[in-house]
């Protein structure tokens, strides 16, 4: 007799077969054994919403074939088993199970990644993560100072940038440079290394052709007193990222695959390692480049039935991996004479900039998929579309 096995996560705890186990060492160690009493672990695969986490590598662990099913495949087989649209975690878990009994051949088993991807993925992610951070303070620092002290702001062309950062932080307050002049100005920026074009004369007046804050006096100072705050967190958070980001281009440069994806033009070291932290090292994954490109959102979504027929956008799919490869793919027009071209084709078409560099993404999607199932490095010379375009003319 065949078992099958849903496992829903949510809650204090998660719902297998008819048992409630702890998310905590115990309950993993308890769900492990009790199901080792059903059958052995290689011949009962778990079905689960999401491909990663403690459970998930418990049951890996333990033998088990764990099948990741799509939270949206769940949501639509929802209706077959109850009509009034109710949920809970153990019907969930009954339901991922009987998914996997009746139509278990339609989903791939989880394949682990290497404890080297695993890391990457690790850094590349959380390194994400502090820059979203960043891009979030920094609105909230520019925001309180427009409310009191908008020259403050406009002085630098980035709020979030090193100089800037420290001129709020030792001018918090208009009345605190109230006597800044030319010379005062000259002498902080010398301090600090400024590097920009603009001379102190110019800074001076951007400062003051700003508009005039009318807060109060004590307004001014406890506002003063936040924007100190909020830019001392930002310069800790940007060395951090810095330092992360540092890690993540050696890390990168190390791993064989690495050194693929970097090889395509302008792919640079941390693009390259968000690219290859979502397309991890299993082969097996991607068995074509059209699943990569549905994965990474650079294929539309055909709607055909009778005679009408729609083509939309791609929302249900891997959102860091779309933001890794259409970066990569807007930098690569600049380094590359076939991607350019098929950029400006696109635009040519009437596409905006966007969509353009989605089509450009599905295009480089061919190669770098072939470049990695094949783990090679790129070579310019074996792309036929790109070195025809660099064939001098006949004639």
């Amino acid at each position: 007799m065949r078992y099958f096995g849903g496992l829903d996560w949510g809650g204090a705890g998660a719902a297998v077969l008819r048992l409630e186990i702890k998310h905590d060492a115990a309950g993993l160690a308890e769900l492990c054994k009790r199901l080792a009493k059903l059958a052995p672990a290689g011949e009962l695969p778990i079905a689960i919403e999401r491909p990663s986490g403690l459970i998930v590598d418990a049951l890996v662990e333990a033998g088990h074939p764990v099948v990741p099913i799509h939270p949206n495949v769940v949501k639509a087989c929802r209706p077959r088993y109850r009509a009034a649209g109710g949920k809970s975690d153990p019907g969930d878990a009954f339901m991922l199970a009987d998914i996997l009994r009746t139509d278990g051949h339609r989903f791939r088993p989880l394949t682990p990644w290497s404890d080297e991807i695993k890391a990457l993925r690790a850094l590349v992610r959380g390194r994400d993560d502090l820059v979203a951070e960043r891009v979030c303070l920094a609105n909230r620092l520019r925001s309180l100072l427009d409310s009191f002290w908008p020259g403050a702001a406009a002085i630098f062309a980035d709020i979030d940038s090193p100089i800037a950062l420290a001129f709020v932080q030792r001018y918090p307050t208009p009345d605190s440079a109230a006597r800044l002049g030319e010379k005062r100005l000259k002498a902080f920026l010398a301090s600090h290394a400024y590097c920009g074009r603009r001379s102190p004369a110019d800074l001076l007046d951007r400062l003051r052709a700003a508009p005039a804050g009318l807060a109060g006096e004590a307004e001014a100072e406890a506002k003063g007193e936040m924007v100190r705050a909020l830019a001392a967190v930002l310069e800790r958070l940007l060395a951090e990222i810095a330092k992360l980001s540092a890690r993540i281009e050696h890390t990168v440069a190390e791993l064989p695959d690495g050194k693929v994806v970097m090889s395509f033009p302008r792919a640079g070291r941390i693009c390259a390692a968000q690219i290859l932290a979502e397309l991890g090292d299993v082969r097996e994954r991607f068995q074509t480049p059209d699943q990569l490109a549905a994965e990474a959102g650079v294929s539309p979504v055909t709607h055909a039935s009778g005679k009408s027929r729609g083509v939309v956008f791609r929302w249900a799919c891997n959102h860091r991996l779309r933001a890794a490869i259409t970066c990569f793919a807007d930098n690569s027009r600049h380094a590359c004479a076939w991607a350019a071209a098929v950029y400006r084709k696109a635009r040519d078409r009437g596409c905006d900039h966007p969509h353009a560099i989605r089509i450009l993404a599905r295009a480089w999607i061919r190669v770098l998929w072939r470049a990695w199932y094949d783990a090679k490095i790129y070579n310019p010379e074996q792309h036929a579309a790109a070195k025809a375009l660099n064939l001098p003319p006949e004639g």
